[in-house]
């Protein structure tokens, strides 16, 4: 197997079955060396206006240059999934809030809402299963579409 059939479209992003490995092996080794893991899963409501744009393409390529290369992403259906890799929540909170600001001065193509969930290992759960449900049970932000003035 080539290193490419790790990552989908964007060498950043790897595939849902690779990131789930990788996510899985980094959380053992986070509570073999008591250290943090934290998930953040975003997800994007576009609003129906017959687009076919595709907002998770900007939001990985919005995310992928805000964290560091060691950190893992995917896209997860109409999101995306980080791991911030020896980062609690409180440093995590800055990644996102650093992200949310990206977001609010980004142009997409159509309105779209982003929520962010995040949870942290050991602290939210120790396996990819309860993190990922702690993340989509618990969002810790929501950015809405701003609306555009209309010349009436």
């Amino acid at each position: 197997m080539t290193p490419d059939a790790f990552y989908d479209e964007d060498v950043r992003v790897l595939t849902p079955e690779a990131f789930e490995f990788v996510l899985g092996n980094e959380l053992k080794r986070a509570m073999r060396s008591q250290n943090f893991v934290t998930l953040v899963v975003m997800e994007t409501a576009p609003e129906d206006d017959g687009q076919q744009d595709d907002p998770v393409r900007h939001v990985t390529r919005i995310v992928s240059r805000e964290v560091r290369e060691t950190d893992l992403m995917t896209r997860t259906g109409e999101g995306v999934s980080v791991v911030l890799l020896d980062a609690d929540m409180n440093s995590s909170m800055r990644v996102i809030d650093r992200l949310m600001t990206r977001f609010d001065h980004y142009e997409f193509p159509r309105p779209v809402s982003i929520t962010v969930g995040a949870a942290s290992c050991p602290a939210d759960g120790t396996d990819p299963a309860s993190l990922r449900h702690a993340a989509a049970t618990r969002p810790v932000v929501t950015r809405r579409p701003r609306r555009r003035a209309s010349n009436a």
